[in-house]
């Protein structure tokens, strides 16, 4: 697995991935309002769901083929696999499952994780009420 580290470089396949996760859930909601248009509104008209439609379904499969490389590049669990797959399907899903995956660290580092240990010693309680966090300084 050493080459695969080498020919991809994670922090660009995590930003493609952000951006074939959000664009496939703008498409969802354009398919889901040509689809309303389609079946409810007035007027009815098929054109929403013809662009719509193709549109989502090309970037599905770059949401999917984009999971793929994320997940080799990361090194995900089957539970995660099978949660971006789930993604991919369920309308909007794929942003749940990006929100998730960014402040768990599925994607890259998690929020706040430095590597490094904090200023304060390990029992410190700041001025923000958080432990190991400096207190915002004040003039």
């Amino acid at each position: 697995m050493a080459a695969m580290s080498s020919t991809f470089d994670r922090h660009r396949i995590a930003g493609w991935f952000r951006i074939v996760a959000f664009t496939e859930a703008v498409t969802w909601v354009g398919l889901l309002v040509g689809m309303y248009f389609k079946y409810v509104g007035t007027p009815r008209t098929e054109i929403g769901v013809k662009i719509f439609g193709m549109a989502h379904g090309l970037v599905f499969i770059a949401f999917v083929l984009a999971a793929v490389l994320v997940g080799l590049a990361f090194k995900w669990s089957f539970a995660t696999w099978l949660l971006a797959l789930l993604g991919s399907i369920v309308p909007l899903g794929s942003v749940i499952f990006l929100i998730w995956a960014d402040r768990t660290g599925r994607i890259g580092r998690a929020p706040g994780a430095t590597g490094t240990a904090p200023a304060t010693h390990p029992g410190a309680v700041s001025g923000t009420g958080r432990p190991g966090r400096p207190a915002p300084e004040t003039t």
